[in-house]
This record gives structure tokens, sequence and C-alpha cells, in this order.
């Protein structure tokens, strides 16, 4: 009987030491295993951003496609920042329509010296017509990316006057 007590005592023991340690056992491996890997930056429309950023230069867009990502984050990782930290290098591209007449009135300023600019990129191929007649002044790059502007903007604006477009690929580096 002595016997049979004492396998029931280290059962017991067993199960009372050991529902703890395999609870400690999952919360860790669930700490520590990789979550669902994130999708890639997504082509966004919204237009509140890009007017915030650069409306006041370009004038204000009415449609847009667009890219906003941080670089230096890891495509597919399930890490992210939600907000720029310090020495986070924001990059937005896209093609953006402004209203009517809005290439025109920046491509038209004599103090910017716009000429015909390069294709476009692969990436926004789908999200501009064929054919268009890109413009780009680097005057009007300068002008746009102003020191003092927050995120301390660097890049590139090319407009289609014939259609109103605006394609922009600008690099934001918080510091």
């Amino acid at each position: 009987m002595d016997a049979q007590r004492g396998r029931t005592n280290r059962r017991r023991f067993l199960l009372i030491a050991g529902i703890p340690l395999l609870a400690v056992g999952a919360g860790t491996a669930y700490a520590v295993w990789p979550g669902p890997a994130r999708p890639g930056p997504q082509v966004r429309t919204d237009l509140e951003p890009l007017n915030a950023r650069f409306g006041p230069y370009v004038g204000t867009p009415v449609e847009a496609h667009w890219l906003g990502y941080d670089i230096d984050e890891k495509p597919g990782s399930a890490e992210s920042r939600t907000i720029p930290g310090p020495d986070s290098r924001i990059r937005l591209v896209g093609v953006a329509r402004l209203a009517a007449g809005g290439a025109a009135a920046v491509t038209g300023r004599a103090e910017y010296a716009f000429a015909p600019a390069p294709a476009l990129p692969a990436e926004l191929a789908p999200y501009a017509p064929a054919g268009a007649a890109w413009q780009h002044s680097r005057q009007f790059d300068a002008y746009a990316n102003h020191e003092g502007a927050e995120g301390h903007p660097s890049g590139e604006y090319h407009f289609d006057t014939a259609r109103d477009l605006v394609r922009f690929d600008l690099l934001y580096l918080y510091t």
C-alpha cells in the first residue's frame, strides 16, 4: 500500500509542478515564434498625406497612386514601426493627378526651366498613361525640397502638363 501511495504522491507532484512548467514553456514559445510575414508596401490612394507634404508646392492632388514606406524596414518582416523613429528614412513614390491646369501652372514658371525627363519607373507604369511627356526641373526640386521642411525631403518631381500629372520619388529623413 505504501508503494501505491508513493506513486500517487509522485504523480500528483509531477502534475502540480508540470502544469506551470508547461505554461511557461508555451508562453515562451509563443513570444519568440515569428508572426505572419507582412507583405511589402501596398499602393495607397489617400490624398491627405500628399497634400500635407508637398501640396503647397505642386498643387492639390485630386487622385493618386503611391507607396510610402520605411526603406530601412526589412520587407516581409513582422516587425513594423508605425511612426518614424530617429533616423528613419521614409520613401514616397507615386503618381498624382492635379486639378485642371495644375501641372501647367508649375511648369510654366520660367525660373524653374523645366526640360524633358526620363521615362516612368516600371513600378508606377500601371498608374500613368503610356506616352506621357514628363518634364523635370532641378530648380523646382530645390524649391519644393527646401531646408527646414518636415522630414528633410529630397527627391524629384516630374510633371505631364497634357494630363495634369505629377510623379514623385521623395525621401524624407527624420533625425
